[in-house]
């Protein structure tokens, strides 16, 4: 241990990048563990404040600069900035969230300074847990990849994260800590039989059989078009494109009521009236969203409601000042009866931040169009009589803990249309996996619909029931798994897992206290 001391800086970027390895797609949680009980030690050990929160920040940058590689990839499918910004972005990004990491290692080392292993661990999973928090909304907020993912089970099995109605996700994240602290703990002392009983114990959990759920009344159709991402804005290509997606949607059995699902950017055509016609020329069927509407109606078929991706304007003195990504639930006779627009943007995908001095800097959006996109109110529970109660969160907003469902008005499932065909091999692996945990967190069933995949139909217990892999055109159908009772989460929201992370911080200060009083080491 000592020679790692030798070279902490350099030591705590080696332990973020294994840190990493425990998210989709590889799923390395035993490294990820230990890896967090190095950072632990070495802030036990750090010898100042600044140490501790330097070694933190190290540690961030590494953690989230091979975390988030996948957003290299986004650069690659627009044609405005050279796609070798790419892999500047990343680690510019990791710059900033490893703020994070440092706070939750500086105040830590401040708190428990002279506490035991143990102890200071149980005092650095409240930090971090309240650190994690932080992030997913200051400046808007990045909550990609928090650290408790790890724990997450494989497909058919919600592992660890089966504690997340109890605890949210901050709160197993700061769980991860301990188990990370307690793991290296164990190996420093000896303690061999521990040694082996604890991940024994650990596995069990990651791979104990989740309990079969009930089947729903709903029937649904789930349609994965494989739209590929350097294609999706060709006009040329818009009519194949729907006649694509509408050939995988055609009914295969009679019944009174089937819930069709498209993802994000599922079709170009502006499908709201009264625009000026100079836009519904250039991007809708025959330049009538009427006819638009009719004969996506004719598609899903009688008894059928769509809730498709689609894009909406905002009109100002006849010109479009802005667009918002929406999701349209359409009937069968072609009306729209309910719409959702997505609240949580991304910077510099759906808006560039700071327009007015970035653009002349030659900065542009990954999103093809000039118009800023405009964000929506929030979290919303669209009403659709025989269809139930959709709450909707589009493509990147599922990954914000506790932002995802209307308290007041809770859904009986959750649909989740994305394109994530620019988000690289990491990117649709680690956003199915955050889908997968507000589902257990809300106990609600989350339905995804994308254009490249995955697309999955996830259970109220975070089970993957069925699933379209990455590059494929196919679809899925059966009936919407239920809704499981409201959890604790449901109903106390990130206030949760704060108790937590106070709970850990005030245990750590009173058996710090009571071991300075009580406890003399032997002479």
């Amino acid at each position: 241990m000592q020679k790692i001391l030798a070279r902490p800086r350099l030591a705590a970027m080696a332990l973020g990048l294994l840190a990493a390895l425990g998210f989709p797609p590889l799923g390395l949680w035993p490294v990820s563990l230990l890896a967090i009980g190095g950072l632990t030690w070495m802030i036990r050990s750090a010898p100042t404040t600044k140490d501790a929160a330097l070694y933190g920040w190290f540690f961030g940058i590494a953690h989230f600069t091979l975390a988030n590689n996948w957003i290299a990839t986004a650069f690659t499918y627009q044609a405005e900035m050279p796609a070798l910004v790419g892999w500047f972005a990343v680690p510019l990004l990791a710059l900033y969230l490893a703020v994070y990491p440092a706070l939750a290692c500086g105040f830590a080392h401040r708190l428990g300074r002279n506490a035991a292993f143990l102890i200071g661990g149980a005092g650095f999973a409240g930090c971090w847990t309240i650190t994690e928090w932080l992030r997913s909304w200051v400046f808007t907020g990045y909550a990609w990849d928090p650290l408790g993912l790890i724990l997450l089970g494989p497909l058919d099995r919600p592992g660890l994260a089966a504690l997340l109605p109890w605890m949210g996700t901050y709160a197993l994240s700061g769980l991860t800590v301990i188990l990370g602290a307690g793991l290296l703990a164990l190996l420093i002392e000896r303690r061999w039989p521990m040694v082996v009983l604890l991940p024994v114990l650990l596995a069990a959990g990651m791979y104990w059989p989740a309990p079969k759920g009930a089947e729903g009344t709903l029937p649904f159709t789930l349609v994965q078009p494989n739209l590929e991402q350097d294609e999706l804005n060709d006009g040329t290509k818009y009519e194949s494109q729907f006649q694509r997606i509408a050939g995988l949607t055609v009914r295969r059995e009679e019944t009174a009521r089937r819930l069709v699902l498209w993802p994000e950017s599922g079709i170009p055509d502006y499908l709201r009236d009264g625009y000026p016609q100079r836009y519904y020329d250039k991007m809708t069927v025959g330049g009538d969203p009427a006819f638009a509407r009719y004969r996506i109606g004719r598609t899903i078929g009688e008894g059928g409601m769509l809730l498709t991706g689609a894009v909406d304007l905002e009109i100002e003195n006849g010109r479009a000042v802005g667009a918002r990504n929406a999701v349209t639930a359409i009937r069968s006779d072609g009306a729209i009866v309910a719409g959702y627009d997505k609240a949580h943007l991304v910077p510099g995908g759906e808006y560039l931040p700071l327009r007015a001095l970035l653009e002349p800097l030659g900065a542009s959006r990954l999103v093809a169009g000039s118009l800023d996109f405009f964000p929506g109110p929030g979290p919303q529970t669209l009403q659709l009589g025989p269809w139930g109660r959709a709450g909707v969160q589009i493509c990147y907003e599922i990954v914000f803990s506790g932002q995802v469902v209307d308290r007041a008005n809770r859904p009986d499932y959750i649909f989740n249309p994305s394109n994530d065909g620019w988000f690289g091999n990491w990117g649709p692996p680690q956003h199915l996996a955050q889908a997968r945990m507000r589902g257990i967190e809300e106990g609600l069933p989350v339905l995804r619909s994308t254009t490249t995949g995955i697309s999955a139909v996830i259970d109220a217990n975070g089970v993957v029931r069925s699933h379209i892999a990455t590059g494929r055109a196919a679809r899925l159908d059966g009936l919407v798994p239920p809704a499981n009772a409201p959890t604790w989460f449901s109903r106390m929201g990130n206030l949760l897992p704060l108790i937590w992370a106070l709970a850990a911080i005030g245990a750590s200060l009173v058996a710090t206290r009571w071991r300075r009083r009580y406890y003399r080491p032997s002479t």
